[in-house]
């Protein structure tokens, strides 16, 4: 299964790979937007974490393409802030608040995975 998590803050992306390599999955990282829409359809990943509040291109931006491209894979939102009375996150499969505790994540990809 491989994962491609997109977020702009390092810490971020080194806590997500190590994690969730740890559970056994493939682990790629996009930085920005645009990198994340180049690897979204080179890397064909089965599940997509991804930030709201990006340097290049916001995640509801981000969010609403990839769907357009690939509607069936599943796609976490993940963000520092409260969107959820946000209708456009709503598209997506799952939403967290971000945390150094990856035990909601990762109890969403398993139930997404499967």
């Amino acid at each position: 299964m491989k994962i491609l998590v997109v977020d702009d803050d390092m810490h971020i992306q080194r806590l997500y790979k190590e994690e969730l390599e740890e559970e056994g999955y493939q682990v790629v990282i996009a930085g920005t937007g645009e990198e994340a829409i180049v690897l979204f359809e080179k890397e064909c990943p089965d599940i997509v974490t991804l930030d709201i509040l990006m340097p290049d291109i916001d995640g509801i931006t981000l969010l609403r393409r990839m769907k357009e491209k690939r509607p069936e894979i599943p796609i976490i939102m993940s963000t520092a802030y409260d969107y959820r009375d946000d209708f456009s996150v709503w598209a997506s499969e799952a939403y967290i608040v971000k945390s150094s505790e990856l035990g909601e994540l990762k109890g969403i990809i398993k139930k997404l995975s499967k």
